[in-house]
């Protein structure tokens, strides 16, 4: 048994964090309801009210700044307890992580170059980071409202609507990487849409999107051994992250030929409906496969 010391939780918290954010998995969903309509004559919308997180914007990833203050560690090798280190131990770390130092600086600074590429030039460090990616969002069309709540959440309302003549992904941002989306509409021939929402399921083992919201799950689970943004040890513990739960629904008048909900398709006025709730535990993501040519 491993005991919780608050230095080792956010160094390993740092370490999968970065992974994350280089395998371009740095944004999941939050608490939200987001709403898809599919209709004849290739009519579309989509809306997406509610939270987004960015993994690169909050403090779990700035946590590497907790590690580069020397603080002396000894625990019992047998029970993983902590102990206190002596005279000699205190020395000997000391004197390695001095050794260290250059290697350290070097490594921040290529942490903070490649964090900054993948948010778009964005400085995460910058205090105004989340400002500046507000205004970038707000520039870009269908982004109706973009508020900063904080530690890399946005409260953010998202609609679009016209004519559906490409393929669709949700969200696009100007000048990010392509990630795993949260919604992605694939036309194929005969007026028939495939829509995946890899971004809304956690635990799917044959999902791209695992290492975005089971990556960050894994996280939260950090966080709360180290007592999450409230409780945890030292001048930097560790934040809360945001939980994933909301709404996808799709409405349509085509023909529903393919569908992964638990209830199928609803009646509607329009025509039918197919519903998702998501939480931590959806372990596969939401898939249809709809005729709009009527």
């Amino acid at each position: 048994m491993i005991a919780n010391h608050p230095v080792r939780l956010r160094a390993a918290a740092m370490l999968a964090a970065l992974s994350l954010l280089l395998t371009g998995c740095f944004i999941s969903p939050g608490k939200f309801t987001s709403e898809l309509q599919l209709m004849d004559q290739d009519r579309f919308a989509f809306t997406y009210e509610g939270e987004i997180f960015f993994l690169g914007l909050s403090r779990l990833a700035q946590l590497g700044a907790a590690t580069e203050t020397f603080e002396a560690n000894c625990w019992d090798d047998e029970t993983g307890e902590d102990r206190e280190c002596t005279a000699a131990e205190v020395a000997q770390q000391r004197a390695d992580w001095d050794a260290g130092a250059e290697e350290r600086a070097a490594r921040s600074k290529q942490e903070a170059e490649q964090l900054s590429m993948i948010m778009g030039g964005i400085d995460p460090s910058n205090p105004e980071a989340s400002a500046e990616l507000a205004r970038l969002l707000l520039r870009q069309k269908g982004w109706d409202r973009v508020e900063v709540k904080g530690d890399g959440v946005f409260d953010v309302s998202f609609s679009v609507s016209g004519e559906l003549s490409h393929d669709f992904m949700f969200p696009v941002i100007e000048g990010f990487p392509v990630t795993s989306p949260f919604v992605q509409l694939i036309l194929r021939d005969g007026d028939v849409v495939r829509v995946n929402a890899p971004g809304f399921a956690a635990q799917s083992e044959d999902n791209p999107a695992t290492g975005m919201m089971g990556g960050i799950g894994a996280l939260a689970g950090l966080a709360a051994m180290d007592g999450g943004s409230d409780t945890g040890s030292g001048a930097n513990p560790m934040p809360n992250l945001p939980v994933v739960e909301g709404t996808f629904t799709i409405v349509t008048n085509g023909s529903i030929l393919a569908n992964n909900t638990d209830e199928g398709p609803m009646a509607t006025a329009g025509g039918q409906a197919l519903s998702w709730e998501i939480s931590p535990r959806t372990r596969t993501a939401p898939m249809a496969l709809i005729d709009v040519s009527r």
